[in-house]
């Protein structure tokens, strides 16, 4: 039984369990067949996993995790990023959008009273 198991993946383990007491029922078969003892069910109901190798699919279950954080985080930047990029654009080809967003961020800026900046703000 446990050079079935130990062949077995913990994913094959879990998902196809009825397959794996079929080639147990088969393997147990061949072996009691000559003794003339039938074995009626063969069933897997617990696995213990050694404290390592749990550690170890902690760990993997962890970096896929922070794998699939990544890939949502990059996602969601994109749409923020054509934005910007638009807006680059359109500030490109028009001056006075460019004067716009000075003063827009003169606003920002200046809304905090306890600091001085000077902003150079170029006229053409």
């Amino acid at each position: 039984m446990r050079s079935v198991l130990v062949k077995a993946e913990l994913d094959q383990l879990l998902a196809e369990r009825e397959q794996l007491n079929e080639n147990l029922q088969q393997i147990i078969d061949e072996q009691t067949e000559t003794w003339g003892i039938k074995v009626s069910t063969v069933e897997i109901k617990d696995v213990e996993i050694p404290a390592d190798m749990q550690r170890a699919m902690v760990r993997k279950a962890q970096a896929e995790r922070e794998r699939r954080a990544k890939i949502i985080n990059a996602e969601g930047e994109v749409p923020g990023r054509r934005e910007a990029l638009g807006g680059a654009e359109i500030i490109g080809r028009n001056p006075a959008a460019l004067q716009v967003r000075y003063l827009q961020t003169l606003l920002e800026v200046g809304a905090d009273q306890n600091s001085t900046i000077v902003f150079p703000l170029p006229t053409t």
